[in-house]
């Protein structure tokens, strides 16, 4: 047992620690206990990411898992934790991505107050996407278990109507249009339609490239695989964006930030690896209802913020742990019971 764990999180806990003794040689003890925090919020915000991605992990073949956990660690590090977040503030700003990276670097308190002016913008976009990957699972006529059985049951038969996610996005999208501020509506607008069409879009690739799994059980690999990396990477952005901008609220300190975010998300991406590993899937029947109600949560709340709702890192980030938490026991209990079948 401890050496299956060891061979599982040996990386995370070594880069971890590498990255921990950076920070104390950069800063001190201040910036150890800062990166450190960071690195436990990160943990903890995204365990349901966790979940979702080892549903996606478990498809693909053992050289895009491997490909997941050491090019996937670059991008969630340096790509989505830092260069995206510059690349928003340059379409928010009107500045040249060296005036931006400069800002980031040298100026953190001006890069983090251009960064906060893009969070209508990134609530949008992450809350749409995320609301509608919950939306998806549970709006799906076919699926026969469920967890909140008084409510699941509704929820997917509204799946035997096409395009109904879509369309109750995009009331959402024109009432919240209506609803917010002047100055953020064509932003939040805009920003909503991209994140229902990268969806949309992204179900289309899976569609395309991986048309004859259900027929041959094989792992995806080539381009289906390919689809399948990109949607995690993609995910996972919609997670980290929320979270680099509360992380701001710790720190000003960009190298920090990306410090223990960084370390956080090599944790996240092991944790996905032991899932798939130990079929938690599998033995905890629940646990996918409970991380989609997690991000489902997730999403509202980044909605929410539009309205000057922000609610801190350490309570999001509880909420969707006890969302998991309830899952696990109720898997538990529901695996324990004589009659599993459901009517």
């Amino acid at each position: 047992m401890a050496k299956g764990l060891f061979k599982l999180y040996w990386f995370a806990a070594l880069c971890t620690f590498a990255i921990w003794f950076f920070s104390f040689m950069w800063g001190g003890w201040p910036a150890l206990w800062t990166v450190i925090v960071l690195t436990l919020l990160e943990v903890t915000f995204s365990a349901d990411n966790a979940i979702v991605n080892s549903k996606v992990l478990i498809t693909l073949s053992p050289f895009w898992q491997t490909l997941f956990l050491t090019v996937g660690i670059v991008i969630a590090v340096f790509a989505i934790r830092f260069i995206m977040p510059i690349f928003i503030v340059v379409l928010g700003s009107g500045l040249s991505f060296s005036e931006v990276l400069n800002l980031s670097l040298n100026d953190p308190a001006k890069y983090a107050e251009h960064l906060h002016h893009a969070e209508p913008a990134i609530s949008a976009f992450g809350g749409t996407f995320l609301l509608m990957i919950a939306l998806s699972f549970f709006i799906d006529h076919k699926k026969v278990t469920h967890c909140l059985r008084w409510l699941e049951r509704h929820l997917c038969k509204l799946g035997r109507y096409d395009n109904f996610t879509t369309f109750a996005m995009l009331i959402a999208a024109i009432i919240i249009y209506s609803t917010v501020g002047h100055e953020h509506q064509s932003t939040v607008l805009i920003a909503s339609i991209c994140a229902m069409a990268l969806h949309s879009g992204l179900g289309l690739l899976d569609t395309m490239f991986d048309k004859d799994k259900a027929e041959s059980g094989k792992l995806k690999a080539g381009m289906a695989a390919f689809a399948a990396f990109i949607y995690l990477q993609i995910l996972d952005s919609s997670f980290s964006l929320d979270g680099v901008i509360g992380a701001f609220a710790i720190t000003n300190s960009v190298i920090l930030i990306m410090a223990g975010l960084g370390a956080g998300a090599v944790w996240v991406r092991s944790m996905t690896v032991h899932m798939v590993k130990a079929k938690a899937l599998d033995t905890y029947v629940f646990l996918e209802h409970g991380a989609h109600w997690a991000i489902g949560f997730l999403g509202a709340i980044m909605l929410f913020k539009l309205y000057g709702f922000k609610p801190p890192e350490w309570f999001v980030g509880s909420l969707g742990l006890i969302f998991i938490i309830f899952a696990i026991l109720w898997s538990k209990y529901y695996s324990s019971r004589p009659v599993k079948a459901e009517s």
